[in-house]
This record gives C-alpha cells, structure tokens and sequence, in this order.
C-alpha cells in the first residue's frame, strides 16, 4: 500500500517536470558591443593624393622608423611620397591605401616604394 501511494505522489510530480523542462526557454542575452579600440596608425594621408609635398618628409621618416636601411628607404619614400601625395600608415605593409604608392614598379617588376 505504502508503494501505491508513493508511486500516486510521484508519478503528477514527474510529469509535471517533464512537462515543465520540455516547455522552458533559455534566455540568452546576446553580449553588449564592445567599444573598438582606437586604431594606432596614423591615417592622414593614407589615401591617395591627401598630403602636401611638405607632409611627406614627417611620414617618411615614421615610415622607415623601423628598417635598418634607412638611407635607401627614405630616398624612396620620399621619390613615392612626391609622385602619389601618400604614404601608407604604420612602418611595413599597408599599402593597398596607396594604390599608386603600391603599383609603382622597379624594372624587374619589383615594389619601388617601401
């Protein structure tokens, strides 16, 4: 008798469980967007044509900051930097902002601009 009874108690007890866990929804609050930090290259005069002549010499030397062939590096920098009127941010790469910096070829076919 005292099994009946137990068995009468849980069985609704079970099935509202079940019912309850099948039915219930997870909320998930989705993460608040987090401020960007602010981008460490200079960018003036990263596009083409943004700069002045005058300007050219201050990015240059930034430019070959970081090379230790810095004679050849701001000779050429300088040569790009009078032609395009840009220099690309930061010390290596990022010359896909200076497209006619990039495309200025050697006769071999290499990259003129540092």
């Amino acid at each position: 008798m005292e099994k009946k009874l137990c068995l009468v108690l849980l069985l609704p007890l079970l099935i509202m469980l079940l019912l309850v866990g099948t039915h219930a929804t997870i909320i998930i609050e989705s993460p608040a967007p987090q401020p960007q930090p602010p981008n460490t290259l200079p960018m003036n005069g990263t596009t083409p044509g943004s700069l002045h002549p005058q300007d050219c010499l201050p990015k240059c030397t930034y430019r070959c900051s970081n090379t230790q062939y810095r004679k050849p590096c701001m000779f050429f920098c300088q040569k790009c930097c009078a032609k395009c009127l840009c220099v690309p941010a930061g010390t290596y790469g990022n010359k896909q902002f200076c497209p006619c910096y990039n495309n200025w070829k050697t006769k071999r076919g290499g990259p003129k601009c540092p």
